[in-house]
């Protein structure tokens, strides 16, 4: 629940809007950067979570490199002063001019994800006089027991490179003269919760797969596992900032050799909804309350425009009533939270138990700081949600 003192701040200001609480960010951040010094891997930080300028600020400064999945991206991480030798860009669709505005500012990978792809970076890379460094996705086949739409790691998704093409992929690779071969890359999917079962059998078939290519000749120094760790969604304040030590750990005690040791390669991982998910919340105001014949509805001036998931996902965030803060002792009901936007996939839940509401009355979707913001529309030409920004103590730092 957001502290009671935030809401004489925020009362006055036009909904709906992206509430931050930067001081769980920036605690969020230091949690990431204590276990990957810990356990020895370096992070990039997926851009596609949330591409909010204040917030990527603050991640670049705590010396994270960034995961981008698109030219723009690639361009926007700089500007926001992550270093090229920091950032990969992945993405199975990359274009030519996205390829080449990647080579031309030295970045430190391009994850290519297809055979052609490999092609075409190394001829861009021959126009250019120079070389690329490159990481090759690899599609391990594994289920992620995650939404159907953010599995990413079966041999029926796009992504990737499969095992059926590993032997073509070896000999390309080592006829590719323009081309650095750094590593592999793997990504099975997000929002994965059953963190020990899925990334120790990730973690098996990434050794399986490093010996397969060991043996072709090719030399694996990084090894990048990719993102997925899941958040609480249903209890936000249960584990503000996510297990982060259990899946550090998992990755590295799964990578161990035979003997025991550390894996020869670097490893490599791209958090994102994990570091911004729980910073961030989408506060709407209640603008009507209509009883219909067999519920009740409370109709929010935020939409599905404002925040996509549960319209595209069927995606659980949990709601609350704030104004409700303040009048301690309401009586409970239930409620079906819907948007404005003139769909009936609108809807941010279905039966939720909250504090009897009223019109006015200041609502928040919780868990909202990764693809809130960033997946934002005008659909029905409605306002972009702008952000407003909190030290965790009830102060206002910024909005805009």
């Amino acid at each position: 629940m957001l502290d009671i003192n935030i809401l004489d701040k925020i009362k006055e200001i036009r909904t709906p809007f992206y509430l931050y609480d930067m001081e769980l960010l920036e605690n969020t951040v230091r949690e990431v950067v204590r276990l990957s010094e810990k356990y020895g891997m370096e992070v990039h930080y997926a851009v596609k979570a949330n591409a909010n300028a204040r917030i990527l600020d603050c991640i670049a400064s705590h010396g994270l490199g960034a995961d981008c999945v698109s030219g723009n991206e690639v361009l926007f991480a700089l500007e926001r002063g992550f270093p090229a030798g920091k950032i990969a860009f992945s993405g199975v669709g990359k274009t030519d001019w996205e390829i080449e505005a990647a080579v031309r500012n030295g970045i430190f990978s391009l994850n290519c994800e297809s055979l052609p792809e490999i092609e075409v970076v190394d001829s861009i890379a021959r126009k250019l006089n120079t070389r690329a460094g490159i990481f090759v996705r690899i599609n391990p086949n594994i289920d992620a027991h995650t939404h159907k739409y953010i599995t990413t790691g079966l041999e029926e998704n796009k992504f990737g490179v499969s095992e059926h093409e590993f032997d073509a992929l070896a000999d390309l690779l080592q006829r590719c003269e323009h081309l650095d071969f750094k590593g592999l890359h793997f990504h099975i999917g997000s929002q994965i919760l059953d963190v020990e079962d899925v990334y120790a059998t990730e973690c098996s078939r990434v050794r399986d797969i490093v010996s397969y290519f060991e043996g072709k000749g090719l030399r694996i120094a990084h090894v990048d596992l990719g993102g997925g760790l899941g958040v609480d969604y249903t209890d936000p304040d249960s584990r503000p900032v996510p297990d982060f030590e259990t899946w550090f750990r998992t990755l590295a005690e799964g990578l161990r050799t035979d003997s025991g040791h550390a894996p020869s390669y670097r490893l490599h991982v791209e958090p994102g909804r994990s570091i911004v998910a729980q910073c961030g919340t989408l506060v709407t105001r209640l603008i009507y309350v209509k009883h219909g014949a067999d519920k009740t509805f409370l109709i929010t001036d935020a939409g599905m425009n404002d925040l996509i998931r549960p319209a595209l996902y069927g995606a659980y965030h949990k709601v609350e009533n704030l104004s409700a803060l303040t009048r301690p002792g309401s009586a409970e009901k239930k409620y079906d939270v819907v948007g404005p936007v003139c769909e009936s996939s609108d809807v941010w839940g279905e039966g939720r138990i909250l504090p009897e509401s009223f019109r006015g009355d200041l609502m928040a979707i919780r868990s909202a700081g990764a693809y809130g913001q960033v997946m934002a529309c005008r659909y029905n030409m409605r306002d972009l949600a702008p952000a407003v920004y909190y030290d965790g103590k009830g102060e206002i730092l910024e909005q805009y």
